[in-house]
This record gives C-alpha cells, structure tokens and sequence, in this order.
C-alpha cells in the first residue's frame, strides 16, 4: 500500500511547490500535503462499486403436441368360412364312443352327417384332423359336390396308437377351399388296454 501512497504525496507536494513559486506570501505546510494525499488514497480505496444486476435469460418451453389416437380403426379379424357353409352330425355310422381296441389295431370310423347350409359342399374341400390324436387319419378331399340338404357318409381309416393305454380322442372338420373351418366338430373316441371302471361308493347319512 506505500508503494501506491508515495506517488500521490510527490504529486501534490510537486503541484504546491509550483504554485508557492508563483505566490511568495503563503508557506507550503507538508505535512497537511501528506495527510490529504493518505486520505485521498483512502477514499479511492473505499468506492463503493456499483453492480450492474445481471438478466438471467428466461427459456420458454412450447408444450409439444399431444399425439392423436385414431380410436376408429378396427383391428384385423382371421378370415372365416361363407356363413351359409354348414355341416350337420347326425349320428357314428361305426365305432361308437368308449370303443376298446387293442395298440396297432386298424380300423375305420365312419360319420354320418348333412349339409344344412344354404351352399353346396364344392370339389376340393377338405375334412381334416384339427386336434388329438390323428391315428394315422389323412384328410379326406372331396371329390365331387354336395347339394344342399344331401346327406353324406365320411370315413377316415386310422390305426390305434402303440404305447398308449387309456381314452384316445381324434377332432375332424370340414374346411372349404382356403381352409377355413365350417360345421359341427366330429370326433373318435376309444379306450386301450385296461381301463379301471369307477365303483360307486355308497355313503349313510348321518
């Protein structure tokens, strides 16, 4: 801080020996010269500096859109057969339900049924397994058409499952020729080996 003192003391004592030159009748008083020059210093050092306030940017955020949902669009449905397209059970021609047989034994199950629809049955429509067990059935192709209200045998030849003991069940239908499903669901059901027949218990009240 001396350092910076003494620059200001030489310049006044020089600027008030100058003017004493000039005017001879007033003495030049030093150290009133030193005391003004420190407290010139010292009022420089206590400005009080003024802060500009500083803008802090304000950022404006646009809501974003809200996507739309189209509520009328209608989900894809898997294709189905003509609804005049029907097929009627009317009774097993052969091998009823709870038929025993025996493993590897071959034999033909045969449906009785009627086209109670209001189309005919056209070559090239197809009866196939759709669950179970197939037995070794392969589907049957229609080879000629069937009228309306005609009444119709369906065989299928299978084979008995070797390894397996209990109920057997085999599901049929007929499909139309882009293979859609249509009419009653047409099954075999038989039993191999032995199958224990449930006894009824009879119970006393209390």
């Amino acid at each position: 801080m001396k350092t910076k003192i003494f620059p200001i003391i030489a310049s006044l004592i020089s600027g008030v020996l100058l003017f004493s030159c000039g005017t001879k009748e007033t003495p030049v008083d030093v150290d009133a010269i030193r005391t003004e020059a420190v407290k010139t210093h010292i009022a420089s050092q206590t400005e009080v500096l003024v802060v500009l306030p500083t803008v802090t940017p304000t950022l404006t955020v646009e809501p974003s859109a809200t996507p739309t949902v189209d509520m009328t669009a209608t989900l894809e449905t898997p294709a189905v057969a003509n609804p005049c397209l029907k097929l009627l059970w009317l009774e097993d021609r052969s091998i009823p339900d709870g038929t025993p047989m025996k493993p590897n034994e071959v034999f033909t199950k045969t449906w009785y049924v009627q086209n109670s629809g209001g189309c005919a049955w056209a070559p090239g429509f197809t009866f196939v397994n759709v669950g179970g067990d197939p037995m070794r059935g392969k589907p049957l192709v229609l080879d000629k058409s069937v009228p309306v209200g005609a009444k119709r045998e369906i065989s299928i030849e299978m084979a008995v499952p070797s390894g397996i003991d209990g109920l057997i069940q085999s599901a049929w239908r007929m499909t139309d020729q882009d293979g859609n499903y249509f009419g009653d669901t047409l099954t075999v059901n038989i039993t191999v080996g032995d199958v224990p027949t449930p006894t009824a218990t009879a119970t006393t009240a209390p």
